[in-house]
């Protein structure tokens, strides 16, 4: 054995889910030293003994189609095989899975939970993912269709139909009974209890059942006032009710209240993960651009997503030129007055996306409500006052020190506090705004805050240094 084979013995011996970035480097520098060199025996003993989570994310760091495809058939057994699908991103799914044939795919995720095996086919052309449902079990296929009816992002969409659930005259100790012989439920975290036409009528934990004597009947112990969810219901909807009551599931019921399905924490942490990562790019500028695309796409998709945010910042600036222009005659008077224009608008432009970030990451969360908004709007429009002060004193003090006009100083801090009052005020406003209008407030920060700003920043500034002109020669 050389010196590659040791070191990729003594990587798959310390591959669990819980590393740090600098050892999945590592790893992901030996799989692919391993890859080149054809060491197949070596890698196949190193994928196996990884986690799940871990082989998806080197499969989802692999250079091609090709490796990825390679590595994927040296997972052992099948069931690894089908929860590393289970975890891999859309794009390395799809490339995966190109040549598999239906039977295949429908033979690996057929022990899945039910919502896994959706999200796979989902991930799927709609040829092949038909074929596939054709290939499994009458009862399994009929419960990944009913999910894949549903809209995307919605409960419907991501909850399994595989829960624990008995009607309310049960007693405990027939309720642990039945717990312990049951199959195919996924993991029990509470007991659903439904009348006789399966309506949900409570919901009581483990840990109660096993705490009350053996013959308690469940229409005496359960929670009545159950929180749920509908099958049309925003997955962030979800995610925000899960975070807020701490619950390790939420039920899921249709337009008659009978229980159809649950969702588990570990989607709930997906949702979570997704929605930031949709905020923060939308923040930043790209649009729909999603995360994965920064791995799949070409560069003229990725172009087209982003241009127009950019094309906002292109018109702002121009605006921003005009305005310069409008006041020429002042600039000409008073060369100095441009030494504080790229001031007044990097202030302004910083200061309203810190308060439209935190405004729209409220709302999102929603510690934020509309009820609250004039609260939160006085708050920011102080922060505001408070900061363009201490900033005015500052340039005020850099004018002194430099011996240009203390007049202009007294403009520069007037104009800062002005701009920055403006900027935090137009920041609070316009996430409002957008969301009672049914717009996503995430497109109202990034570009559109601060070219907003740089825009109302030069015009106040320039406006107050017009006014007393006669002071500033």
């Amino acid at each position: 054995m050389d010196r590659m084979d040791i070191k990729a013995d003594r990587l798959d011996k310390g591959t669990g889910s819980g590393r740090t970035g600098s050892r999945f480097d590592v790893i992901l520098d030996s799989v692919g030293r391993l890859l080149r060199r054809g060491a197949i025996g070596n890698l196949e003993r190193m994928v196996s003994k990884m986690h799940p989570a871990d082989v998806a994310k080197v499969l989802h760091h692999l250079n091609s189609a090709q490796e990825k495809r390679t590595v994927f058939e040296l997972i052992k057994p099948d069931r690894s095989k089908a929860q590393v699908l289970s975890e891999l991103e859309e794009g390395d799914l799809g490339e995966i899975l190109t040549d598999v044939p239906a039977a295949e795919i429908a033979v690996l995720i057929k022990d899945l939970p039910d919502d896994d095996q959706a999200y796979v086919l989902n991930c799927l052309p709609e040829d092949r993912s038909q074929d596939v449902l054709k290939l499994m079990k009458p009862e399994d296929s009929a419960e990944v269709k009913g999910l894949l009816q549903y809209e995307p992002k919605t409960a419907g969409a991501i909850m399994t139909t595989e829960y624990f659930s008995l009607p309310e005259h049960t007693t405990a100790e027939e309720a642990i009974h039945k717990l312990q012989g049951a199959k195919d439920t996924g993991n029990v975290f509470y007991v659903y209890v439904t009348d006789k036409d399966d309506k949900l009528v409570g919901v009581l934990s483990l840990r109660q059942l096993l705490q009350v004597p053996p013959h308690t009947r469940f229409g005496t112990m359960i929670k009545r006032d159950v929180i749920s969810v509908t099958t049309d219901t925003d997955q962030e909807e979800v995610a925000k009710l899960v975070g807020r009551y701490n619950l390790l599931a939420i039920p899921v019921v249709d337009k008659d209240s009978t229980l159809v399905g649950i969702i588990t924490v570990d989607d709930v942490v997906d949702i979570i993960h997704d929605a930031a990562t949709e905020d923060m790019l939308k923040m930043s500028g790209t649009q729909i651009e999603e995360e994965d695309e920064l791995m799949h796409s070409s560069a003229l998709h990725s172009v087209r997503l982003r241009v127009p945010w950019l094309l906002t910042n292109l018109i702002g600036s121009i605006v921003s030129g005009s305005i310069l222009w409008f006041f020429r005659a002042t600039i000409q008077e008073v060369v100095a007055v441009v030494t504080f224009i790229p001031v007044i608008a990097a202030m302004g432009g910083n200061v309203g996306l810190q308060s439209s970030t935190l405004i729209i990451r409220g709302l999102a969360t929603g510690r934020i409500e509309l009820s609250d908004v004039r609260r939160v709007f006085k708050r920011e429009v102080l922060i505001g006052l408070l900061i363009g002060l201490l900033c005015g004193v500052i340039t005020l003090a850099f004018a002194a020190v430099m011996h240009i006009n203390l007049t202009l100083g007294l403009v520069v801090g007037v104009a800062m506090v002005c701009a920055l009052v403006v900027s935090t005020s137009m920041a609070t406003i316009m996430p409002v705004v957008l969301k009672r209008y049914g717009v996503d407030p995430a497109v109202a920060a990034g570009p559109f805050v601060t070219t907003a700003n740089d825009i109302t920043g030069i015009a106040i500034y320039l406006g107050l240094a017009t006014a007393v002109l006669a002071h500033l020669k």
